[in-house]
């Protein structure tokens, strides 16, 4: 019996089940977002598994900074120990004031999740464009694929 290529199984289509690899919250965003993608009939299919794993990866990520943020606020007090003369810790003295580190993480990870969702048509905009493209379905010989995906692409047509 011959076995199928990594990207025909499943009959194309993503799993339902996240790999084993993926956190717990990126786990669950996939048991979310694949049952959608289906659903919405998209052109998501097995080979674009990596791009939906990033996504998901990237919102593990984006939970996990945001909950820092929270627990510890924007910014983070930097502190110095102060010792008496045998060595013993007798207070903390202030010295800064800086930005949480996952402030920074947070920002990329929206930027990651906005521009992943959108290859993925996961916000309505997104959306809306691939609709655009592909139009009602009433005058298909008529749409000119090279402006369609220019114009998807945020590119003019070249002429």
């Amino acid at each position: 019996m011959v076995k199928k290529s990594w990207n025909e199984q499943n009959g194309g289509h993503l799993s339902y089940d996240p790999p084993a690899h993926l956190g717990a919250i990126a786990a669950a965003m996939w048991r979310k977002i694949v049952p959608f993608l289906e659903v919405r009939g998209s052109d998501v299919q097995r080979i674009d598994q990596n791009l939906v794993e990033m996504y998901c990866a990237q919102y593990e990520i984006y939970r996990k900074a945001y909950q820092s943020i929270r627990d510890e606020g924007a910014q983070v007090t930097i502190t110095k120990s102060v010792q008496n003369s045998r060595g013993e810790i007798i207070g903390t003295d202030m010295v800064a004031i800086r930005r949480n580190p996952a402030t920074s993480i947070f920002n990329d990870a929206v930027k990651q999740l906005t521009a992943i969702g959108g290859q993925l048509g996961l916000s309505p905009k997104s959306r809306a464009e691939l609709a655009d493209m592909v139009g009602d379905g009433s005058d298909t010989d008529g749409l000119d694929v090279a402006k369609a995906l220019s114009r998807f692409m945020g590119k003019e047509a070249k002429q």
